[in-house]
């Protein structure tokens, strides 16, 4: 909503300090946000004289501003624009800021008092006067009253860390807004380093070896009080745990800390120790601990299977798949592997990866494929149904990339299993609010937490989530000689315990004809999964229904056989490719096709003649159908007529057999794919990331098969975008296939 003060306060800007001087234009919306913040001060640098202008209020510009007006008020202010620029932020901030006009006079003194007050410090500058590390809060979008449901309890944290410390040279105002953050994370370790009596410079807020010793030697338990007290229950707080913020340990604190221990899988001994205060104040916590879990990319041989129990391991994750074909090539779970976790006393659970490292990658329809991928994998490796699949977000997620990207892909991933009749449980591997908010969604059924990269935007500032069943804490070698292996090891709270028994692995097998039982299943899953990305089953906008296409597709099962089998390739590549083509044939399609029979023969008329298109069941144009069948005509792929793209007879030859013959066009498509596996060479343009695959084959990885599906329609953003999508299609298809394949 617009404010009409706000508007005034962009205009001043804008009136004042044209862009020449390095100061943006702002939009005039009378909306709060960053850019006007960053305007106004760059605004102030500007009046103090500081030479090169930032969005940054950084240590030039709080040394400058202390060291010139190290209280700001009626008489010291300035200029009349140093007087606005106050005003201007006061009204950003929802404060009272006079008329802009120039004038610190009584409105701006009053508000100026209020904001200190709310900031916590009017203890140590009460009254009216603005000081340095004051207007720095006063220019950023920090809060200093509770928004959003914020708690008063944390509050009254913010405001005692602020009061307390505001005088410390690396100590700024924090937000007082009730809600736990990164900077005030921060802020609770400098004041534990303050109070140990580090001197300034020396305090960092790292949790670093000085922290953990002194740290060690603070223990509290009731009947302690003071400072450390407070400090203390100030971190349980900013763990949601529900106490008082107190200076004086009670037994109803130690009732509340040993629950809390109790979560957090630490001694239930109700004080303050050191394992509290790291668990409390890290997300990590003691990286001494030895969990019961771990999780690794190296594979379980017997020796490294017995160092792991020697060492009180009891639960090993694993990857179902290696999205790599070059880097760890054990982090997949290896043939017998499963096997020999069973036959030495541990238990197994599944972890799912791709290359997820930043929120592009997550989306619904890539959460359909990996839900769809997740379990064939789980299948082929022989977990039983009821297993429970960790799907892994490894990238520093902030909360609006969990909301725009993670959310949906999980929804995604639960949809797919759900369509699949659940058979296996939904797990979410990543930072605290990652998972705390999937769970929250109702997409996981316990959360694997990634707390050993604890400057995550997700882990700092975030509680343990309530639902978590590993706890990734630290890296570390284990065993020695044959046994020797590095892990991650997680602490294990009980809610998910692996997996002990398998069924027998099903193996890299051939494709065979598809079963007649299984067409209708096949069929709408299929359906639902293209309706739940735009496609309804009618066709919608397109010229053919679902069931049509599905049809086509499964009609010509038999050439499709023989295509997978003679060139090792899987049934679903092809039928993925022709399926998801003919799905997208279109009105525009049909008149472009009759503008290239217009253009070979002169039937027709009333259109601009086009000598090739995209045509048939799979969108095969002339150009690209004679350069997929040469190459394979001259690597001994195929037998066949070499033809030249260049004649217009060659084209209207091969437009016309892709066209008008389905199980031509689907054998074509296999050959599209060999040659787009080789790096289409001899193709029109390819840039140059168009390297060759490995040869093609049955065992091909996530990111070979997302490769040869996107380079059948192409490169660029779309084809990104469509062969993501399509990732999700051809986990069905072969979801079925190996089905009927290990019958």
């Amino acid at each position: 909503m617009a404010d009409e003060m706000v508007r005034r306060a962009q205009q001043f800007v804008n009136r004042t300090y044209p862009n020449m001087l390095g100061i943006p234009a702002l939009d005039e919306n009378g909306q709060t946000g960053w850019p006007t913040m960053y305007a106004l001060t760059r605004a102030l640098q500007y009046e103090l004289g500081v030479s090169t202008l930032s969005d940054t209020f950084g240590p030039t510009t709080l040394s400058t501003l202390a060291s010139k007006f190290p209280k700001l008020n009626a008489s010291t202010t300035p200029s009349a624009n140093f007087a606005r620029i106050i005003q201007s932020a006061l009204y950003c901030k929802g404060y009272d800021g006079g008329d802009i006009d120039g004038k610190y006079n009584s409105r701006v003194e009053s508000s100026v008092a209020k904001l200190k007050t709310d900031m916590g410090v009017d203890g140590l500058f009460p009254g009216g006067d603005l000081i340095p590390k004051a207007f720095k809060g006063l220019l950023n979008m920090d809060a200093y009253v509770t928004v959003n449901s914020g708690s008063d309890g944390i509050r009254s944290v913010q405001r005692w860390l602020n009061g307390r410390y505001v005088n410390r040279a690396d100590f700024f105002i924090i937000p007082c807004d009730g809600h736990n953050s990164r900077d005030v994370s921060k802020s609770m370790l400098y004041a534990i380093q303050y109070e140990l009596g580090m001197a300034d410079g020396t305090a960092n807020g790292v949790f670093g070896p000085g922290t953990k010793s002194g740290l060690k030697s603070h223990t509290v338990s009731t009947g302690s009080s003071g400072t450390w007290v407070s400090l203390f229950s100030a971190a349980m707080i900013l763990n949601l745990r529900p106490v008082s913020f107190s200076s004086s340990f009670t037994t109803s604190l130690a009732d509340a800390v040993r629950t809390f221990q109790s979560f957090a899988k630490l001694p239930a001994n109700g004080s303050g120790d050191f394992q509290t205060w790291a668990s409390l104040l890290v997300s990590y916590g003691d990286q001494d601990r030895k969990g019961e879990a771990c999780d690794g990319v190296t594979k379980i041989t017997p020796a490294r299977a017995a160092a792991l129990k020697a060492d009180g391991i009891k639960y090993v994750g694993r990857y179902l798949t290696n999205p790599s074909t070059t880097s760890l090539p054990e982090k997949a779970i290896q043939p017998g592997e499963l096997q020999t976790i069973a036959d030495s006393g541990l238990r197994c659970y599944p972890i799912y990866q791709t290359f997820g490292r930043d929120a592009s990658g997550f989306t619904y329809a890539a959460g359909r494929a990996a839900g769809y991928a997740a379990a064939n994998a789980a299948l082929d490796h022989g977990f039983k149904p009821g297993a429970r699949i960790f799907f892994a977000v490894d990238f520093d997620a902030l909360d609006a990339d969990v909301t725009s990207n993670v959310l949906p892909h999980f929804k995604g991933i639960e949809d797919s299993m759900a369509d699949a009749g659940n058979p296996f449980k939904v797990g979410v591997y990543g930072p605290r609010n990652v998972c705390t908010r999937v769970a929250e969604a109702g997409h996981s059924t316990a959360s694997f937490v990634s707390d050993m990269s604890s400057g995550f935007s997700g882990n700092y500032g975030y509680p343990l989530p309530g639902d978590w069943a590993y706890d990734q804490i630290v890296t570390r070698t284990v065993g020695s000689g044959d046994g020797k292996i590095e892990i991650d090891n997680n602490i294990a709270s009980g809610r998910d315990i692996g997996e002990n028994s398998f069924n027998k692995p099903r193996g890299v097998l051939p494709d065979v004809r598809f079963l007649g039982g299984y067409l209708n299943a096949l069929h709408d899953d299929i359906g639902k999964y293209m309706q739940s990305i735009g496609f309804p089953n009618d066709g919608g906008n397109r010229i053919f229904t679902h069931t049509q296409c599905f049809e086509t597709v499964l009609a010509n099962d038999d050439v499709v056989t023989a295509q997978s089998n003679r060139y090792n390739m899987r049934k679903a590549l092809i039928q993925t490719s022709a399926y998801w083509e003919m799905r997208h044939y279109d009105i525009i399609d049909q008149a472009v096709d009759a503008a290239v029979v217009y253009y070979h023969t002169g039937v027709g008329g009333g259109m601009t003649p086009k000598r090739d298109s995209s045509t048939g069941i799979a969108q095969i144009s002339g150009e690209v159908g004679i350069r997929a069948w040469n190459h394979c005509i001259n690597k001994g792929y195929v037998s066949g007529t070499i033809l030249d793209p260049a004649k217009d007879a060659d084209i209207w030859t091969m437009w016309q057999k892709v066209n008008k013959d389905n199980a031509y066009a689907l054998q074509t498509v296999s050959l599209i794919h060999l040659w787009d596996a080789e790096g289409k060479p001899g193709g029109s343009n390819p840039p140059a990331g168009e390297t060759t695959l490995r040869s093609m084959r049955l065992d091909y990885t996530e990111s070979e098969i997302f490769q040869v599906l996107r380079r059948y329609q192409g490169w660029g953003t779309e084809a990104e975008e469509h062969a993501t999508k399509r990732m999700a299609l051809y986990q069905i298809f072969e979801k079925y296939n190996g089905i009927v394949r290990n019958l």
